[in-house]
């Protein structure tokens, strides 16, 4: 595991994401996940998990973003998704006693809470609406992924394009005056990754979108200036 450690933290986000784990839980069910373990810093492009490793502790992410990337058939991979402050990631492998599903690489400096299996375990036990909060977070992964499934079975590549976009905005996005700006860069690679098709074919629904009016891209930046018009390709809305 390549970790960087610097020493102990404290400064920690007052509020965390509704749709994250650590958003979830109950003030006094927070402070004591948050007690376990030890913090670590990780500066970016630091492999937090490696998929293949039969390690099991459990991270939650006090703060930064990570990227979750699997190995493809052919040897390559394949950008899975994103987590990011509040989320929790290897939960699956702790609760499984299975060898890592993915690799998660921390793409900007990240802050995480390292809990050893045994004493998250515990934790649950003690905790129930913690499990119901770990269930939920699972089932909200799951969910993500049997989308990217669907759309991947013969959608245009526009309308596949428009959907990751606007689900990561509302997930990860800030309003801003020009739009919702997604803020975690992402490469047109790992874009197209994420959507299941080309880069070429990828590159040429972007350029419509942005001739379209309905997005603005910067480097490694995307803007939503029109989120309803996204969610009408998307087929989320009527045009």
């Amino acid at each position: 595991m390549d970790e960087r450690l610097a020493g102990r933290f404290t400064p920690r986000p007052l509020r965390w994401p509704a749709q994250t784990l650590l958003g979830m839980l109950r003030e006094s069910t927070r402070e004591e996940l948050l007690s376990l373990g030890a913090p670590r810093q990780y500066l970016p492009g630091s492999v937090l998990m490696l998929e293949g490793d039969r390690t099991t502790e459990v991270m939650a992410l006090i703060d930064g973003w990570v990227k979750v990337v699997g190995t493809t058939a052919e040897g390559g991979h394949a950008l899975l998704s994103l987590r990011i402050g509040g989320d929790l990631v290897g939960e699956q492998s702790a609760l499984e006693d299975e060898a890592r599903s993915a690799t998660v690489i921390s793409a900007g400096v990240t802050i995480a809470q390292v809990i050893s299996q045994r004493d998250f375990v515990r934790f649950l036990d003690r905790r129930p609406d913690a499990g119901l909060a770990v269930s939920r977070a699972l089932s909200g992964k799951l969910r993500w992924a049997t989308r990217r499934r669907v759309d991947f079975s013969g959608l245009p590549v526009i309308t596949r394009l428009a959907r990751v976009l606007g689900e990561l905005g509302r997930l990860y996005g800030r309003p801003t005056s020009e739009g919702i700006e997604f803020r975690y860069t992402l490469t047109q690679p790992e874009l197209a990754a994420m959507v299941g098709a080309s880069e070429p074919s990828v590159h040429k629904a972007l350029r419509q979108l942005r001739v379209d009016g309905i997005v603005v891209t910067g480097y490694r930046q995307v803007v939503i200036t029109n989120p309803g018009a996204l969610d009408a390709i998307a087929g989320l809305r009527p045009a």
